[in-house]
């Protein structure tokens, strides 16, 4: 179980209200057991205060101004794998609860969720537990398989901005968010934000789809493969780090 030395689980909390934090803080403070090191609002700061002080577990709400709760979980995980997340959301979402998953979080919970069963699930993530039923599981990996089948068709390309097509084309040959950056004179944190967007309007989470997507799209209108037939190296294969 991956805790801190006297025993008490680490929290830390991310939702962009602060009287919402404030609520969480005390539910979760109610017994002894669970320690708060620290508060976020926005993803950038969850995952500055993760890898500042690494917590047990990160209770994150998924909607966050800018990028999304989900972003952050993907970071932090890729970043810190031990620890856990938990999303919190006001809201089922199935899409979001797929996108959560496949970004490494241990659990997805909704805020109406009572004091005592919102401690119980922190314990159980702490402990290397996961809050997903076999159900869930199930769910997510036909909306993976659907999606492997699928994928965007050929015409969400036309969804993207200009500087959004160039970007997909930079990632399909392979370059890293700082090299983009150098080619467009953006920095890298505004290439994280634009990749999470056109991510987001392809219905993609992998840098490795989204090379393969412009390769397919690219054959059907008879421009040949992707710039020289790379496909982008993602590591871990996950999105837009």
């Amino acid at each position: 179980m991956s805790e801190s030395e006297g025993g008490r689980v680490r929290v830390l909390i991310v939702d962009d209200h602060a009287v919402v934090r404030a609520g969480l803080r005390a539910l979760v403070e109610m017994e002894g057991r669970f320690q708060v090191v620290g508060e976020a609002g926005t993803a950038q700061e969850a995952v500055e205060r993760a890898l500042a002080d690494p917590p047990d577990v990160v209770l994150m709400d998924v909607r966050l101004p800018g990028e999304s709760g989900i972003e952050a979980c993907r970071e932090i995980r890729a970043r810190l794998p031990g620890t856990r997340v938990v999303m919190l959301t006001s809201y089922p979402d199935e899409q979001a609860v797929v996108a959560s998953v496949l970004a490494g979080a241990s659990g997805y919970l909704l805020k109406d969720i009572d004091p005592r069963g919102l401690r119980d699930a922190l314990e159980i993530v702490a402990r290397g537990g996961s809050l997903l039923s076999p159900d869930l599981v199930t769910r997510v990996l036909a909306g993976v398989r659907r999606q492997a089948e699928s994928g965007p068709g050929p015409d969400a390309i036309e969804r993207l901005t200009a500087q959004e097509r160039q970007i997909l084309t930079l990632i399909a040959e392979g370059k890293t968010n700082r090299e983009i950056g150098e080619v467009l004179y953006l920095s890298e944190h505004t290439v994280k934000n634009y990749i999470s967007r056109l991510f987001e309007k392809l219905g993609l989470s992998r840098r490795s789809e989204a090379a393969a997507y412009l390769a397919r799209y690219e054959r059907r209108v008879g421009l040949g493969p992707a710039a020289g037939g790379s496909t982008a190296g993602d590591g871990n294969g996950v999105g837009v780090r």
